[in-house]
């Protein structure tokens, strides 16, 4: 196959782009799996346009059957707060409130950077923008990584989608198993001071907003432990420690850090989901690694005697 033209890939990417722009300011920033992923394929179409128009159908062969999983988790992650068990409301409170000396983190953030109390519809500033994207990029991030490891190396591609998918259905356990009500919902219980849903307001001010175009409906409030934004964060986090060699790959975790920061600001979590999310990322990492450590080792001829 004869490589793409610097000069057709730049003009593919900047027509992209444009389209993209345009996108977000009529319907909205892409959100969903689907979705998302159908915005890297044009994406990967721009990269290699040159490509016979075969060879951009391969994304399709490879994608589908883990982008049918995902939907899958997300339409059972969905259901599962239908199931009749009870809600989990105090015991994370309790918790976090020993983590905050008495006070539970979230209130803590919420007094220093929104207001005591928090007015929900405050006038957005800088760094309330920053928040907002870094909650946002839980959308983008595990799906856009995908698409880079799939245009450089097909084996790290499909190992990566193996721990993406096996962290969301653990995670979907975890809903079915333990169904908790967030900090935003407590605090309209009364179990916890006042607080407010804000982790999307940092973009009120810009017009900006996230739009499912696939997988839309079917929310579930209650899918809070684990906390699989935190999860996901931390996955891509271990991921990239364990395969780069460089000393400066430690500050990877400066990403799940920021994110559970958010999170708890934005009162979607306590800081007890963003640990259990965080054991739940290295059980994947070190689970899925030593299975394909065992099936290397069987596929392995024996060595020779001499």
């Amino acid at each position: 196959m004869p490589p793409t033209r610097p000069a057709a890939r730049a003009r593919a990417l900047v027509v992209l782009g444009l389209l993209l722009v345009v996108w977000i300011r009529l319907v909205g920033i892409p959100n969903d799996t689907w979705g998302v992923s159908l915005w890297l394929w044009m994406g990967v179409i721009a990269w290699n346009i040159d490509a016979p128009r075969d060879r951009h159908l391969d994304f399709i062969r490879d994608w589908w059957r883990p982008l049918l999983l995902l939907a899958l988790y997300w339409l059972l992650r969905g259901l599962a707060d239908s199931t009749g068990m009870s809600v989990h409301v105090t015991e994370p409170v309790r918790i976090d409130e020993w983590i905050g000396g008495g006070t539970t983190p979230t209130v803590l953030l919420q007094r220093e950077l929104c207001g005591d109390p928090c007015d929900p519809e405050f006038s957005p500033k800088w760094y309330h923008v920053i928040l907002t994207t870094f909650y946002a990029s839980h959308f983008l991030a595990a799906l856009t990584i995908a698409a880079v490891l799939w245009v450089r190396n097909r084996l790290e591609w499909l190992k990566w989608m193996r721990r993406l998918v096996a962290i969301n259905f653990l995670a979907l356990i975890g809903f079915y198993a333990y169904p908790m009500a967030p900090p935003w919902m407590a605090s309209k219980l009364g179990i916890i001071e006042e607080v407010h849903r804000i982790s999307s307001h940092g973009w009120h001010g810009l017009g900006l907003h996230r739009q499912s175009m696939i997988l839309m409906g079917m929310p579930n409030k209650v899918a809070a432990m684990p906390s699989l934004h935190a999860g996901i964060a931390f996955l891509i986090a271990f991921y990239a420690i364990s395969r780069f060699r460089s000393s400066l790959r430690w500050l990877m975790l400066l990403y799940p850090t920021g994110m559970t920061v958010v999170l708890v600001w934005g009162g979607e979590h306590y800081v007890i989901d963003a640990v259990a999310g965080a054991l739940l990322a290295l059980l994947v990492v070190v689970g899925c690694a030593a299975m394909e450590r065992r099936r290397e080792a069987e596929v392995s001829p024996p060595p020779s005697e001499s």
